[in-house]
C-alpha cells in the first residue's frame, strides 16, 4: 500500500508594501504596438481581397491618369523638357498616399465593429497602442504602393525623372511621410465617427477637391484665378511641388520645409484627436 503525498504548496505571490499582491500591468507600450501591428499586418497579408485591391489601386491610378491626361495639350506654363508623365507622377504618389491614409481610419473602424477594441479595453493595454499600430500598418501599405507605382512607371511607362536616385528616394520618402500624417487625421476621424461610410464620404469630399484645386495636374499659373488662389494655400500643393522638385530637379524645393511642417502638425493634431476619440465609451 502506497501513501500519496499531499501536493506541494504553491509559492505565494510577492507582496507589496501594503501587503497586497501586485497587479500585472501588461507589457510596455512599444511591445504592445509591435504586437498589434504584427496582428494587423498578418490579417492584411492573409486576406486575398485586401492584397488584390491594395495592389490594383495604385496601378489603376497610375495608368488611368497618365493615359487620359497625357493626350491633352500642354498648358502655357508647363515646364520645358518635362513629359506629362514625369510631371504628374509625383501628384499620383500624393493622391495614392491620401487614399492609403484613409484606409488607416477604416481599419480602426473595423476594429471597433468586430469587438477588438472592447477586448483590448478589458486588458492592461495602453489606449494609444491600437491607433499607433494602425498608423504603422498604413505606413507599410503606403510604402509598398509607392514602390509599385514607381517600378511600374519606370519599367512600363518609361518614367525618367531628371533628379538622381537620391532625390527620387527623398521624393518617395516625403510622399510616405505625408501618408503617415494624413493617416493620423483619418484615424482620428474614424475614432470619432466610428462608421466606415461617413469616413469614406469625408475622404471623398476632402481629398478630391484638394487634389484638383492644386498643382497636381496643371501648373497653378494655368488655373482660373479663383482656383489658383485656392491652390496657392492648399497644403497638397506644397507637398506635390516639393515632391516634384526633388524628382525632376525643377523649381519648388522651397516648398519642402513647409510641406514637412504642415504634415507634422497634422500628425500631432491627429494623434491628440485620435486618442481623445478612442477613449470615449463604446
Amino acid at each position: 500500500m502506497t501513501t500519496q503525498l499531499p501536493p506541494a504548496p504553491r509559492p505565494a505571490a510577492p507582496r507589496t508594501a501594503a501587503g497586497t499582491a501586485p497587479v500585472f500591468g501588461g507589457t510596455s507600450l512599444p511591445a504592445q504596438i509591435r504586437i498589434l501591428t504584427g496582428r494587423s499586418l498578418r490579417a492584411m497579408v492573409t486576406d486575398p481581397g485586401i492584397v488584390l485591391f491594395g495592389l490594383i489601386q495604385p496601378v489603376v491610378i497610375l495608368f488611368v491618369l497618365t493615359q487620359v491626361f497625357s493626350k491633352m495639350g500642354m498648358p502655357p506654363h508647363f515646364p520645358e523638357g518635362v513629359s506629362y508623365l514625369d510631371y504628374v507622377l509625383p501628384a499620383i504618389l500624393v493622391d495614392n498616399a491620401a487614399q492609403s491614409a484613409m484606409q488607416s481610419g477604416v481599419g480602426l473602424v473595423e476594429d471597433q465593429k468586430n469587438g477588438m477594441v472592447a477586448r483590448l479595453r478589458s486588458l492592461p493595454v495602453h489606449p494609444g497602442a491600437l491607433p499607433a499600430a494602425r498608423s504603422l500598418v498604413g505606413l507599410v501599405r503606403a510604402t509598398v504602393q509607392v514602390l509599385i507605382i514607381m517600378v511600374l512607371a519606370i519599367t512600363v511607362l518609361g518614367y525618367s525623372p531628371n533628379g538622381g536616385a537620391a532625390e527620387l528616394a527623398l521624393s518617395a520618402g516625403l510622399t510616405v511621410f505625408i501618408s503617415f500624417s494624413l493617416g493620423w487625421a483619418f484615424i482620428a476621424a474614424g475614432a470619432w465617427l466610428r462608421r466606415a461610410e461617413p469616413l469614406q464620404n469625408l475622404a471623398l469630399i476632402v481629398i478630391f477637391p484638394l487634389m484638383f484645386a492644386s498643382s497636381a495636374y496643371v501648373p497653378v499659373a494655368d488655373l482660373p484665378d479663383w482656383l489658383a488662389a485656392v491652390a496657392s494655400v492648399n497644403p497638397l500643393t506644397y507637398a506635390i511641388d516639393a515632391s516634384r522638385a526633388l524628382a525632376l530637379d525643377v523649381p519648388g524645393l522651397d516648398h519642402a520645409i513647409p510641406s514637412v511642417l504642415i504634415s507634422a502638425v497634422i500628425a500631432v493634431l491627429g494623434m491628440v484627436a485620435a486618442l481623445r476619440g478612442f477613449r470615449r465609451p463604446l
